[in-house]
């Protein structure tokens, strides 16, 4: 960096004019096809800058996504290093509490963090000055310049209203819409129900509000809230939307052998690999993906944009896609290409 410095200045010094017009051209773009916004980052501005990114955890296949775009955005330019870490498992809350106090008295110049506890969060970074993005989970506190992540309400809008019309193309007269959710009075959760609910409604479709089953986010809950709706509609049911994919896949294995259950579409929520797996077998119909690879991407581009002294937005959309049949293999070898990216 130093020897880059005074190469500058020497330039600067026979032609200041030329160095003055100097800028970075070089667009990133992400290995899913899509612009991730590079190039007006810290290669623009000159800077050079180490970002912490502390994930939920690095042992699960959509954390893995997540720190394939954080490290992509490191290849793509030289003068930003970012190291990611996380906890070993989504419970390990005291491990990760410990990480970001170790890693906020380091020598990084920003940082992400995906938290598994937000409000614990909140007091370790109280008074911090250096920029701090919240990545895929919210945290209420003063010191996060922005929250990056999925659009819960409207991701899940698009998947109620693909749904509705899935529905339709397979004969359904009725388009009656069943949620197994996940916990109740969670933020996340509300706000995909609340979309569900609007998508499948502007499809002309009806969003039984109270037959919602709570599962608490897991399958064996799923299955036996699955039983319960077959027992009480056995004519069936158009729509069966779940708050994950491993909800929806365990719903849709209870149903497989039941006839009037055969055309029912049953939506999940993440967009894995083992949800692409799922819908090119026939055992799940279709799931609303969140793009995990640009909201690790994204989120350092925030922090990076920031450290530059440009503006950035409270809220960072990362994007939803609706993974079907038709697009499901697609998605798969993006998604394994993102796997075979990560150190």
């Amino acid at each position: 960096m130093k020897k880059r410095l005074l190469a500058m200045l020497l330039t600067g010094a026979l032609c200041a004019g030329m160095a003055a017009c100097s800028t970075n051209t070089n667009a990133g773009t992400n290995a899913g096809g899509a612009d991730a916004g590079a190039g007006a980052g810290a290669d623009a501005a000159g800077g050079s800058y180490k970002i912490d990114v502390i994930l939920k955890t690095t042992a699960s296949e959509y954390w893995q996504y997540v720190m394939a775009g954080a490290q992509a955005y490191d290849k793509e330019h030289d003068n930003v290093t970012v190291e990611v870490k996380g906890a070993p498992s989504e419970t390990s809350y005291d491990e990760q509490l410990n990480m970001i106090q170790t890693d906020l008295a380091g020598d990084y110049d920003g940082f992400v963090i995906a938290p598994l506890q937000a409000d614990m969060v909140a007091n370790l970074i109280k008074g911090q000055t250096k920029p701090i993005v919240a990545c895929d989970t919210k945290i209420e506190a003063p010191e996060v310049i922005s929250f990056v992540g999925t659009g819960n309400q409207e991701a899940g809008k698009l998947g109620g209203a693909a749904a509705a019309k899935m529905a339709k193309e397979l004969g359904w007269t009725e388009i009656k819409c069943i949620e197994i959710a996940g916990v109740q009075g969670d933020t996340t959760n509300s706000d995909r129900m609340a979309g569900y609910k609007a998508g499948v409604e502007s499809e002309g479709g009806v969003f039984l509000d109270n037959e919602v089953q709570y599962a608490d986010a897991v399958a064996d809950k799923a299955v036996t809230a699955m039983e319960g709706i077959i027992s009480k509609y056995p004519e069936g049911i158009a729509i069966i939307c779940a708050n994950n994919d491993d909800m929806a896949m365990a719903a849709a294995k209870v149903a497989a052998n039941n006839e009037n259950y055969k055309n029912t579409v049953f939506l999940g929520f993440d967009g894995t690999m083992s949800a692409c797996n799922a819908i090119l077998e026939g055992r799940l119909t279709m799931s609303v993906a969140q793009m995990a690879y640009e909201m690790g991407y994204k989120s350092v581009e925030t922090v990076v944009t920031k450290l530059d002294g440009g503006e950035v937005d409270a809220f960072v959309n990362s994007g939803a896609d609706v993974v079907t049949p038709e697009n499901a293999q697609q998605r798969k070898d993006t998604l394994q290409g993102y796997l075979d990216s990560v150190k």
